[in-house]
């Protein structure tokens, strides 16, 4: 089973990505600030992270910089995830793949078997 770390504030957001990833059989683990988001990543080693670029504690650039200076984390594809057009400064942090909210859930499990198949 893969295990996905959704890094996100928005509670409702998560409730969905949560339920649906995991009747897809994800195995899923959330972390609501920035700041949790390496110490629950050390914890659980995530094959996939999903970050939203709007936290209530830093922007997930900020999250993704941190992930990348673990080597544990040097190579796990990071999706970050906006409503604002912030591709550029996503994948320079260091993100594998950005998608524009709102996306369509059910591309998700689609998308992290072919990152995880890229490692």
């Amino acid at each position: 089973m893969s295990k996905i770390m959704i890094v996100d504030d928005d509670r409702t957001t998560v409730r969905l990505l949560q339920t649906l990833l995991e009747l897809d059989g994800f195995d899923v683990s959330v972390a609501p600030r920035g700041g949790d988001a390496l110490p629950l990543a050390l914890q659980v080693q995530p094959d996939i992270i999903l970050m939203d670029y709007h936290l209530s504690d830093m922007n997930g650039t900020q999250v993704i910089r941190r992930l990348r200076a673990d080597p544990t984390f040097a190579s796990t594809p990071i999706i970050m995830v906006s409503g604002m057009d912030v591709e550029r400064e996503a994948m320079k942090a260091g993100a594998t793949t950005f998608l524009v909210k709102p996306f369509e859930p059910d591309l998700l499990p689609e998308l992290f078997d072919s990152l995880m198949q890229q490692q």
